[in-house]
């Protein structure tokens, strides 16, 4: 891997890569969490606008042809700290692919008549995300774990944010993030003269005083219990608790008791619930970490009148792994590491890795992840069940009549 920084200020990763496909990723350090209640909404906003149209290429359709003609695929998401845009395409179709996303990068127009298609696609978002209880009891949850930490909030805002973001806010917000000094640029595949090619494509974007943004941290779990009643078929649930960020070294235990209960179909948990008792058809573990908060949660559909008794096995199964034994911590061990590589090898999902690790500190630290969780203990992992993983928890329920 090579990292470069670039005279305005542009982080460069290039990871040479024997492969017939190429990743271009760009992440701005942007997201939710940097917004004020003015703007709720706005950094997954401008997610959306960068598709909508440049001085070059005048609209949506446009932009995402000049990729997919050539098998490409393009996207974007937004978390609560970054927001991130991607190009996949064959290696011989590299100058192409940067020059569309440097060209959406510096010259999107952000027209008021696409701002206002725009924002009803938002708002169509959100409604599908309410109407659907698999992705609704996620935004229950966060909103009932976080009270000081923007996390609390949906990453597309609130109908009612969404509906009073002005271009203009628009415009500013980009202003003030969008500068390549804010920003990460990561190429994964096999690319002659990358450096030289990214600096002649944004030569002319220029470095800015970047906004401070205040870290909020909260970690102490004080048990939540909420219910929203809704016309289903099944309840869904979410039970978890607030945990450390990225760098703590206790985010590593917890990744390794994931792969203990969480992984696949032998996870200790989905083996309980599903297996064994028949009580719920997906079941599964989110442990989430980011720059200022971190959530350890089991989610699963399931019918109201066995809520109390999957709750009762989860938190058993809490119990029992302070007496795990080796076999168990060595196999979750080797689950990690083999999804770590597989994953790896796909030159997106490596990029992805390399500009959170960037992110969150420094993307070297991807090649010492393994490692770090190859040190973790049955130590470690008492004192991490009994500092996280006990009857404080929050409980977030979607719940059939």
């Amino acid at each position: 891997m090579k990292k470069y920084k670039l005279r305005n200020g542009l982080t460069l990763i290039y990871e040479q890569k024997p492969s017939k496909s190429v990743a271009i990723e760009i992440l701005a350090k942007v997201g939710s969490n940097h917004e004020n209640s003015k703007v709720f909404g706005i950094s997954h906003f401008i997610e959306h606008m960068f598709f909508e149209g440049t001085k070059k290429r005048k609209n949506s359709q446009e932009i995402a042809n000049e990729i997919e003609k050539l098998g490409g695929d393009m996207n974007a998401y937004t978390t609560t700290d970054r927001t991130c845009y991607f190009i996949k395409i064959l290696n011989k179709h590299f100058d192409i692919a940067l020059d569309v996303m440097a060209d959406m990068l510096q010259n999107s127009q952000f027209t008021k008549e696409m701002v206002e298609k725009e924002r009803k696609v938002i708002l169509k978002e959100i409604d599908m995300v309410n109407d659907q209880p698999r992705f609704f009891q996620w935004i229950l949850f966060e909103k009932n774990i976080f009270s000081k930490n923007n996390a609390k909030n949906p990453t597309y805002g609130s109908r009612k944010s969404v509906s009073r973001i002005t271009r203009q806010d628009i415009v500013n917000y980009f202003q003030k993030h969008y500068v390549p000094n804010n920003m990460v640029m990561i190429i994964v595949g096999n690319v002659k003269d990358v450096k030289n090619k990214i600096e002649k494509a944004f030569k002319d974007f220029q470095p800015k005083e970047v906004p401070t943004y205040k870290k909020v941290y909260e970690l102490e779990n004080k048990g939540k219990k909420v219910v929203v009643k809704r016309k289903l078929n099944n309840s869904y649930v979410v039970l978890g608790y607030k945990t450390p960020n990225r760098l703590s070294r206790e985010s590593y235990v917890l990744d390794l008791i994931h792969g203990v209960l969480g992984r696949g179909q032998s996870g200790r948990i989905f083996n309980e619930i599903r297996n064994k008792r028949g009580l719920s058809y997906e079941v599964g573990i989110n442990h989430e970490t980011s720059l200022d908060f971190g959530f350890f949660a089991i989610y699963m559909n399931i019918d109201a009148k066995n809520i109390e008794l999957a709750k009762n096995i989860i938190l058993k199964e809490f119990e029992k792994l302070k007496k795990i034994d080796v076999k168990d911590i060595n196999e979750a061990k080797t689950f990690i590491e083999g999804q770590f590589y597989m994953e790896n090898e796909d030159n997106f999902h490596l990029a992805d890795k390399l500009a959170y690790w960037e992110l969150m500190k420094d993307a070297d630290l991807v090649n010492e992840y393994l490692e770090k969780i190859n040190k973790v203990n049955k130590k470690d992992i008492i004192q991490v069940v009994n500092k996280f993983l006990n009857k404080k928890y929050t409980l977030a329920v979607v719940q059939q009549p």
